[in-house]
């Protein structure tokens, strides 16, 4: 199942050229993850919090290919491409209304905290559960720049 989300790029988000700010490409990108996962798997913040889970970003790596202009209408698309003990691996795209022109691609690990220690510590098994089903291994690239040699045309 294709994960997208539409979203209409605000006045407060841009630069002075009308160009999405690039901090707020990830702003934007995480928000999706977040709606994604409510929205087409009914799995809330709220709830995994609740269960004593959350995650913090131990890394991004980002590239941006087109601007995303104020007024325009985006399409957000995420993808969980690696689950394991203590992390996720999850891919996020930003594309034109139509998908037919990324405008950045966005690869994020996230560390499990444990709420109740504060400390980083492996999944429960019930996230387990809930996680290794969603994985899609068949998109992950050894690297950023390969993934997006499959998701642009080539050029002739």
């Amino acid at each position: 199942m294709e994960l997208k989300t539409f979203y209409n790029i605000r006045f407060s988000d841009c630069d002075s050229f009308k160009h999405l700010n690039n901090s707020r490409y990830v702003d934007y990108m995480l928000n999706a993850r977040e709606d994604h996962l409510k929205e087409f798997h009914d799995i809330s913040m709220t709830y995994l919090y609740s269960k004593g889970s959350g995650w913090m970003v131990n890394k991004h790596e980002i590239i941006y290919l087109n601007p995303a202009n104020y007024g325009e209408q985006v399409c957000i698309k995420s993808e969980l491409l690696k689950y394991s003990d203590d992390s996720l691996f999850v891919e996020m795209t930003m594309w034109n209304e139509q998908e037919t022109h990324i405008k950045a691609i966005l690869w994020t690990k996230f560390i499990h905290i444990n709420l109740l220690t504060g400390k980083r510590d492996n999944h429960p098994e019930w996230f387990a559960q809930l996680a290794i089903p969603l994985e899609n291994k068949e998109i992950l690239k050894p690297s950023i720049s390969e993934r997006l040699s499959v998701l642009m045309p080539q050029k002739v």
